[in-house]
């Protein structure tokens, strides 16, 4: 071989064996370093600090703390009429109901429980209730108080119909039992009518306590089914006092007057029925009579209330307008009730189109009419129909239930007029009534 050749290739194999030595060196000082710093931390796994631990869950802990509270604050945030919200349904809240004096409020939950809060306080972070489980398959739809606060009366959906169940505690309390009361127990079934309304759903259940005329006193309940049909009910005894039919193909709710007098009802056509409650010298019910149709609309009356004093009624109507009417009159001699003030529905989406009323609720005071449509509520005056307030998304699902409670309520140190909604979403949530707008 050329030894000039020879000594290329040697000079080439030694600068490649000097290459080699020095990038050995170069990674191997390059790993020495990465593990260096990827040491302690590795230490610190299998050596963990006693302190960590606890720290770790000490956030998790303040994490589900203050997700509550957050989240409650949040909704407070959405809206400054919002006070309060009941959690713990399993499954849509599909009714609700104030006892008489305002202390109680009981839920229908689709989850099959009635649940009935006492509300010593509605700002309260917590609230005593206590649970009622229907008949098993049942799912509650509707809830009213029967003869006093201590008694509710469901409507409850099973695949062979819908019944009506009366719960209650007749226990008779003893000195020492006042003194140092016992776990409250859990009523029991005091009367149950079995597939009403020909097996239809049953879609309102409105009571009241019966205080006109020579009325005894007694609580009657209206229920109202998806057909055409309207029954009356004893609140004490379950007895059927009467029956009405529309005959407008369906209903979409029926309400009794809070005197017991009228009992009204929005069905499928524009006009409203109304019909009187007729007591004995007793003080029994003796017939459900007719007695005027409220006329005036075009189009399908969706909801309705009656006014505290049993004098008016509002409605609401697919042709986009509410109604005041009056049924103080002397039907018997034919003369028609009037209407009083006409507003149109003020609620509107982004394109300028009405948003019709699903529901409506009137204050005890006469004056705020509160409204839903979908997941919005609002609140209008009813003197001049203004809106008052306006909860866009109210609730993260459609609203399926309103009541005002009938009686100012304790807030904090305050008392209040308060709204009870109840959702889809599977909550309860309160509000308190928005200040008047002054001319």
């Amino acid at each position: 071989m050329d030894p000039v050749l020879l000594a290329a290739v040697v000079s080439i194999l030694l600068g490649a064996l000097i290459a080699l030595v020095f990038l050995g060196n170069y990674f191997l000082k390059r790993r020495s370093e990465v593990e260096s710093i990827f040491k302690p931390e590795l230490q610190s796994d299998k050596n963990p600090k006693p302190a960590k631990p606890p720290q770790s869950f000490s956030k998790k802990s303040h994490f589900k703390h203050h997700s509550h509270a957050a989240d409650k604050d949040q909704n407070k945030r959405h809206h400054p009429l919002d006070i309060n919200t009941l959690k713990g349904h399993g499954d849509s809240v599909n009714g609700l109901c104030f006892s008489p004096d305002g202390r109680n409020l009981a839920t229908a939950c689709a989850d099959g429980v009635v649940r009935v809060y006492k509300l010593d306080d509605a700002s309260s972070k917590s609230f005593k209730f206590l649970r009622i489980n229907v008949p098993l398959g049942g799912h509650p739809t509707a809830v009213t108080f029967g003869d006093d606060s201590s008694s509710v009366v469901v409507a409850s959906q099973t695949l062979s119909g819908c019944s009506l169940f009366m719960f209650g505690d007749e226990r008779a309390k003893t000195a020492n039992e006042t003194k140092q009361p016992a776990k409250p127990p859990v009523p029991e079934i005091k009367w149950e009518r079995l597939k009403v309304h020909d097996k239809r759903a049953i879609l309102t259940l409105f009571g009241t306590t019966a205080s006109y005329g020579s009325a005894d006193g007694s609580t009657i309940i209206v229920s109202c089914s998806e057909g055409t049909d309207i029954l009356l009910w004893h609140g004490k005894t379950g007895k059927n006092l009467g029956h009405v039919d529309t005959n407008q193909l369906k209903n979409n709710m029926a309400a009794v007057s809070p005197n017991g007098r009228f009992i009204a009802a929005a069905a499928f056509t524009a006009d409203v029925k109304v019909w009187e409650i007729v007591y004995s010298k007793d003080g029994s019910v003796k017939e459900v009579s007719n007695a005027m149709q409220l006329k005036g609309h075009k189009s399908a009356v969706t909801w309705l209330c009656f006014t505290p004093n049993s004098e008016q009624i509002i409605t609401a109507s697919k042709d986009g307008s509410i109604r005041t009417w009056n049924i103080n009159v002397r039907y018997h001699l034919d003369e028609d009730p009037k209407t009083l003030k006409v507003f149109p529905i003020p609620l509107h989406d982004s394109s300028g189109s009405t948003l019709l009323y699903d529901r409506l609720s009137i204050s005890p005071d006469g004056k705020i009419l509160a409204a839903t449509h979908g997941s919005t509520l609002q609140w209008l005056c009813t003197e001049t129909g203004k809106v008052l307030d306006t909860a866009d998304k109210a609730h993260d699902g459609d609203i399926t239930c309103i009541a005002w409670a009938p009686e100012h309520l304790p807030i904090g140190d305050q008392k209040s007029l308060v709204l009870a909604t109840s959702s889809v979403d599977k909550k309860v949530k309160l509000w308190v009534a928005p200040p008047l707008l002054t001319s």
